[in-house]
This record gives C-alpha cells, structure tokens and sequence, in this order.
C-alpha cells in the first residue's frame, strides 16, 4: 500500500465550527499514526461567500489546536482549468454532456416528481440534446449509471448500497465555470494522492456519485471512513443553542487547546476506559477501527472538566501568561510580576477556564466588594462585631504582613477566645472577599496588603451593626 495520505478540505464561508475541527483531528491523527501526510484544502471556489479573513481564521483555530499540516494549503480557487479540462475530457468520452435548463424548468421538474411520489432528480432530458438557446447559460452534467447499484466499503460504517436509479446527473460546472463540490474534490483528492479520506456522515451521500465519478475518469479509489456526526445532548443536530460555535470562540473563552482537543476524540473514539491523553498517546493509539458507528454526544459539562483537569496541570508562569489578556480585558493593570503568579496559584485549583481567573479574583483588584447574601447573613451579623475588632486590631499591630505572622495572630485569638480557628477566620474571610469559600486565609491576606484588608473588616464590622 502507498504511503498514507489524508486530507482536511474546509469552506472559507464562515469559521471553523466544532464538529469540523474534529474531522480534521481524526485526519491528523490518523496521517501521523500512520507515518503518512496531512494536506489541507480550501474549498474556495464560492466566489461570492468565500473570504481571506475566514481563511485565515480557520488556519489560526487549526495551529491554535495543535494540528499542524504538511507543505502548503492548496486552494481550489487556483486550479480552475484542472476541473475544466477533466470535465472536457468527460464530454469528449460521451460520460457528460450540456444542460440548458432553467430555474423554473428545474424547479418544476422537482414539483411534478414529489406530487408522483418519486425522489426529485433531473430527468436527463438534456442527455442527448444537440443544440442549446445562445441566450441561455450551461452547465455540464455527468451521465449517471442509470441501473445497478454502487456500493460503498467504509472503513466506519461498513459496506453501505446505493441504487444508481437513485442518483440523478450530477451538475460538474457551473454556469459561471466554476465547479461542484463533489467534481472539484473528486479531481483533487486523485491529484493530490489521497489513500484515505476520512469525513462526517453527512457526506456518505455524496459517495456514491464520488465513486462513479472515480471510475469515468479512470481514477483508482481510496478508502472512505465516514464518521458519525455530533449531535446535542436533546440527540438533535448540534448548533449554537448547545453551546457549540466556532473553534476559536473557545480559545476567546479561556478554554486551553489539549482540553477541547482531547474532548473532540473522546467524542466518537475510545481507548479502554482512558478519558485523559497527551496529544503523543493520541497519535500512537488513534485508530479508524476504533471509532464507533454511534453519534457522539455533546457534553459542555465534560468540557468544563477536561479544561479544568489542564489548567490544573498548566505551570504557573504558563498559565499567568495565557490568562493575563483576559485581566487586562476587564481592566485590571497587571503583569506578570511574583504578586499576579501568586494570585494565579492560589486561585489555579478553583477554575475551569481562563476567563474565570479575572473573575474569581475580582475581590483582590477591585476597591469595594458586593457581599454574598448567604455569606453576608450567616457571617456578618451583630456578634461577629467584636470578633472582627479584636482581629483588626491584632492586624493594625503587626510589623511584618506575611503568612507566617497572620497565621500565629488567628490561631493566638482563637485560642485566648477559647475557640476554634474558623469562628475567627471565616467572618474575616467574607469581610476581605465577600463570599465564604476563597484560598487560604493567611496565603491571601498578604496579597490584598495590609491597609486595604483593615480597611475592609472596618466596613465588614459596620455592615454587622446594621443588622
């Protein structure tokens, strides 16, 4: 068998959306376990949708994955004569031939056919036209088996039959000259040598006319895997209101690309009872055998912890680095200084994305912080007054700020109170942050400085006498 070669061949229409994003993942794993090569394409021969910035922004989602490709992308917009002149050599061997119809010709063809109760297809009325109105455009349709059947031996679904009575003539160009999708990819997946081509179910239709299209150009076939689609956890067609946009929306939402990368196998591919891979254990284990026939589900929660389990593993400095953009988006001045890394260790177990770093840590940047109502009405009430004068006075004494010195302060008032820690510690811990679960106490102290914490149990101590 020749060296494998697969492809990834997205519309430059609008952004690369999830679903894929993984069908170029299961390519790329599949051409690296291989030894083999992974091409990129871009269906661009949309002349009105088609756009450089979706361009760019698929290229930009794919390496922000982790996915990389071998030599240039191609552009099916730059090899126009190719399809042309293969659809002349069609003609020239009586496989295709010219069709004049109009709109309303078509359209009333269809109406007929679904009154009938038949499959609406051309009816091949332009076969064996000769001449054709001047004032009409053309497009060039290929002569479609008529009768038997075309099979297709898929590496995920198995061998799937298709009656050729089924199939209609397909359009191969235009009237503006520019391809169909199913001639251009055909042409260029020879082309380019593709021995595997590996994508959603959606197109499993479209094989079969592929596959004839293979053999009237006198084209080998590769191999077909058809994947199934992700659907949403209601099993309808995933779209937006399941949460799933465009890949780089997850990057702008702090998510980290090894935790949407490992979700996006994991949906549709299995190894054992394995959840968490490294993008190494991905290529040695990834296999087409191994992908079910089964829809995955969409799971955002799912997501949410792979997130977390990477920022958990993420060094600090790494992870203060890819989270300062979203700080200074809120329009906190920070940098990556020792005060900011220690914000993010502390505050690194409690997130599952980017984005909540600013947000969980708002009570350390901002000046004033709104109290939790369930933690302002258990800890904030009358007689917690004295506990936290006595502390803002043990505070206001102390020479040096730090975790040692705040430590020996809490536990030598609980102990003169004659209780435990927490009845000191956690009225001050809702009078610094406003809520009741926060990093430890004396770890924190620290980082709000010394003026802004006695500042902060003052108001706490008023905010009690007001009950």
């Amino acid at each position: 068998m020749s060296k494998v070669r697969c492809r990834f061949a997205p519309s430059p229409t609008g952004h690369l959306h999830i679903g894929g994003a993984r069908t170029a993942l299961f390519n790329w794993l599949f051409a690296r376990h291989e030894g083999g090569e992974f091409l990129l394409r871009i269906e661009d021969t949309d002349v009105e949708r088609s756009r450089d910035e979706y361009t760019q922004a698929i290229l930009a989602g794919l390496k922000w994955l982790g996915i990389d490709w071998d030599g240039e992308p191609v552009f099916q917009s730059r090899r126009l004569e190719l399809y042309r002149r293969e659809a002349t050599r069609l003609m020239d061997e009586g496989k295709a031939y010219y069709c004049s119809c109009l709109p309303a010709e078509l359209d009333a063809m269809r109406e007929r056919a679904l009154k009938e109760g038949r499959k609406p297809k051309y009816d091949g009325r332009c076969r064996a036209r000769v001449e054709h109105p001047a004032d009409r455009p053309r497009v060039v349709r290929f002569k479609n088996e008529q009768e038997g059947e075309t099979a297709v031996d898929d590496l995920i679904q198995g061998r799937v039959v298709f009656q050729n009575e089924e199939l209609d003539d397909l359009v191969l160009i235009r009237g503006d000259g520019t391809p169909t999708y199913n001639f251009a990819a055909v042409i260029d997946d020879h082309d380019l040598g593709m021995t595997h081509i590996i994508r959603g179910g959606d197109h499993l239709n479209n094989t079969p006319r592929q596959i004839q299209l293979y053999e009237a150009l006198g084209y080998a076939l590769p191999r077909f895997a058809h994947h199934p689609l992700i659907l949403g956890q209601d099993k309808s067609k995933l779209s937006k209101r399941h949460g799933a946009t465009s890949l780089i929306s997850y990057r702008d939402l702090g998510y980290l690309p090894e935790a949407v990368m490992n979700f996006l196998v994991r949906i549709g591919w299995s190894h054992g009872d394995q959840e968490v891979f490294t993008k190494d254990e991905m290529v040695k284990l990834f296999t087409i055998e191994d992908v079910g026939k089964a829809p995955g589900v969409w799971d955002a929660d799912k997501l949410l912890w792979f997130n977390g389990h990477y920022i958990r593993q993420r060094p600090v400095a790494e992870l203060g680095e890819l989270a300062l953009p979203f700080f200074k988006e809120k329009g906190y001045a920070v940098s990556l200084d020792d005060r900011f890394l220690r914000i993010i260790e502390l505050h690194q177990p409690r997130v599952t994305t980017l984005m909540e770093l600013p947000e969980k840590t708002a009570y350390i940047f901002d000046d004033k912080i709104e109290f939790e109502e369930k933690a302002h009405k258990k800890f904030l009430k009358p007689e917690n007054a004295p506990v936290l004068s006595k502390v803002m006075d043990r505070l206001d004494a102390l020479a040096a700020f730090e975790e040692k010195a705040l430590e020996q302060a809490f536990t030598g008032l609980a102990e003169e109170m004659g209780v435990k820690l927490g009845k000191v510690a956690q009225p001050v811990r809702v009078a610094v942050t406003g809520r009741a679960e926060s990093p430890g106490l004396f770890e924190l102290l620290p980082l709000l400085g010394k003026p802004k914490t006695l500042e902060r149990i003052r108001r706490a101590i008023e905010e009690c006498n007001l009950q």
